[in-house]
């Protein structure tokens, strides 16, 4: 699907050169030496190998399995074929998502998401690399192309990513929009329907006390319907005070990279205590 790859890399760097413009890309606050390192080695490594392996096993597998239901569904209606991408992949990373704020291993395996202290679209990719590569999500994506539904994929993730990349972005575009008094009815259907910068930065707040940070909840993806369905929302317009992760020890560069090879740093700073809030198995 080189058209949307490329697409994909268009919006990207459309982004990236509002970061860069209003709010600079490479020199975020509180940002460190290992931030663009994950950042860089993640982002390549999903592009380049986890990703495309993914997709490519997942319908091998398939394959192996019942050969016999290959493309079966090429005729699909596109409306039904977009509502599966929705259920079977959006859906399933919104529980995935969810489940790895509950759960402490997953969450090892999501933290190098979180440790940033900044919002941006550097962090649109990042994450530990065994994480992505164990997303059933993913995995489901490759089937449901396998069964001949590629075509739809290929609009499909040109608009999830659209919506990601803009979500995790530092240059809020909701923000002016919330202004217009007329505009409020529509964005009221918006930000109950897609991930906004307001409600996905609130995922990302660091303290738990700041009234715009939900980061036990607002795990959408592409659709933010999936928090007001299951009761994960929190919507309200304003952005954290401050982003990252709260009361845990500080993550090592093999932690973020490739937990559980290298171990989990358990040593707070003098005067921390590790409490390990985001972490906590908790239902969320």
């Amino acid at each position: 699907m080189p058209g949307s790859t490329i697409a994909i890399i268009a919006i990207y760097l459309g982004f990236a050169l509002a970061e860069l413009w209003r709010s600079d890309l490479f020199s975020k606050s509180e940002q460190t030496r290992d931030d663009g390192i994950v950042e860089a080695v993640s982002m390549t490594m999903l592009i380049a190998v986890t990703q495309p392996t993914v997709l490519f096993a997942a319908g091998a597998l398939a394959n192996a399995i019942a050969p016999q239901y290959a493309g079966a569904l090429a005729g699909l209606n596109v409306f039904a074929a977009i509502a599966l991408f929705l259920v079977c992949e959006d859906m399933m990373q919104y529980w995935w998502h969810r489940a790895s704020h509950s759960t402490s291993w997953l969450y090892n395996l999501h933290r190098a998401h979180h440790n940033a202290k900044y919002m941006s679209v550097r962090l649109v990719y990042r994450n530990n690399i065994i994480y992505y590569a164990m997303m059933p999500s993913l995995w489901l994506a490759g089937v449901l192309v396998w069964l001949g539904l590629g075509w739809v994929y290929a609009g499909y993730i040109v608009v999830k990513m659209l919506v990601i990349i803009g979500a995790h972005s530092d240059v809020a575009w909701d923000k002016p929009l919330y202004a217009i008094k007329w505009l409020s009815p529509v964005m009221w259907v918006v930000e109950r329907t897609i991930s906004t910068p307001a409600t996905h930065h609130a995922h990302h707040g660091r303290h738990a006390d700041d009234p715009a940070v939900n980061y036990k909840g607002n795990y959408g993806n592409l659709l933010f319907f999936w928090d007001v369905l299951f009761g994960t929302a929190k919507i309200t317009r304003t952005y954290p005070t401050s982003y990252g992760v709260e009361n845990l020890a500080p993550a090592t560069l093999g932690q973020q990279l490739l937990w559980p090879i290298f171990p989990e740093n358990k040593i707070m700073p003098e005067g921390g205590e590790k409490v390990a809030e985001q972490a906590a198995p908790s239902a969320a």
